[in-house]
């Protein structure tokens, strides 16, 4: 644990969540997702903490406990987390406005979630439960597999790179891999222009 967090932070991460969920899953037909017991979960949580240089790199306590256990459990995990010394609490799976509530309610730390619908869409009842990061599935990755996948297959099908759609402009690609500080970089270091 604590060399992951070292080589992360170094990597330059702003942030992490720490598992209490087994893993890998189990192999075979029950293939049902274990927690670690609380008291391993503390010290995973302990260990990534005292391995953390940077006090702005966020470390959140994730556990799974809403969908394979129970509330009790999720908020007594929650709340050990919290005084191991975790940044925020990370619900993953099984996500419900009962739960959310009852967690919230025990713990002072923010909540990070996935997405939901009805009240766990509404950010301003998700904000006023504790709520700070509500992740909204994986939509943003779906779109670049189905963008990278349309490209491809127009320039197979024998469009020309000229006619594809969707493509980001040069000035998007300059901005966003950071063209001009790589010129600037080049000419500092190298002598460059």
């Amino acid at each position: 644990m604590r060399r992951t967090v070292e080589e992360l932070e170094t990597a330059g991460i702003c942030a992490m969540s720490i598992e209490d969920t087994i893993l890998p899953r189990p192999y075979g037909p029950s293939g049902k997702p274990t927690l670690m017991p609380v008291e391993e979960g503390i010290g995973k949580m302990k260990a990534a903490l005292s391995a953390r240089q940077d006090k702005n790199l966020v470390i959140a306590g994730r556990t799974s406990a809403l969908a394979v256990t129970s509330v009790d459990d999720t908020i007594r995990r929650a709340k050990a987390y919290e005084a191991a010394g975790v940044d925020a609490i990370f619900l993953a799976g099984g996500v419900t406005v009962a739960g959310i509530e009852a967690v919230s309610s025990q713990i002072k730390i923010p909540l990070i979630t996935g997405g939901g619908s009805g009240p766990l869409a509404d950010l301003n009842w998700m904000a006023a439960h504790g709520v700070r990061v509500a992740l909204q599935g994986h939509a943003p990755f779906s779109a670049a597999v189905q963008a990278v996948y349309n490209t491809l297959k127009a320039l197979r099908d024998g469009a020309k790179p000229g006619d594809l759609q969707g493509i980001a402009s040069p000035e998007l690609m300059q901005r966003v891999t950071r063209a001009a500080d790589y010129r600037q970089w080049t000419k500092d270091f190298l002598g460059g222009e």
